[in-house]
């Protein structure tokens, strides 16, 4: 029997650039079954974030994740922008 895809709340944290444009440190974010997902609802709350989640590598629970995954209930997800420095 397949499995089903539950929808989950998510806290999308937001690091340097992504905080600054998103204007918060995080969103909790119902309804989202991927990543994908998670980061479609984001930018639609906040449109200046679109741009730097574009480019932003993702953390899944402390994890790097590709946007088709799936999220787990409960989840924390970090967008982190790329950032210069030496």
């Amino acid at each position: 029997m397949p499995s089903e895809r539950v929808a989950a709340t998510v806290t999308v944290r937001y690091w340097a650039g992504a905080r600054a444009a998103a204007g918060v440190e995080s969103d909790a974010v119902p309804g989202c079954a991927t990543v994908g997902d998670a980061l479609e609802a984001v930018t639609r709350m906040r449109p200046a974030l679109a741009a730097v989640a574009a480019v932003s590598t993702l953390l899944l629970d402390g994890r790097p994740v590709r946007r088709e995954a799936e999220l787990p209930a409960a989840a924390v997800l970090e967008v982190l922008p790329p950032f210069a420095g030496g």
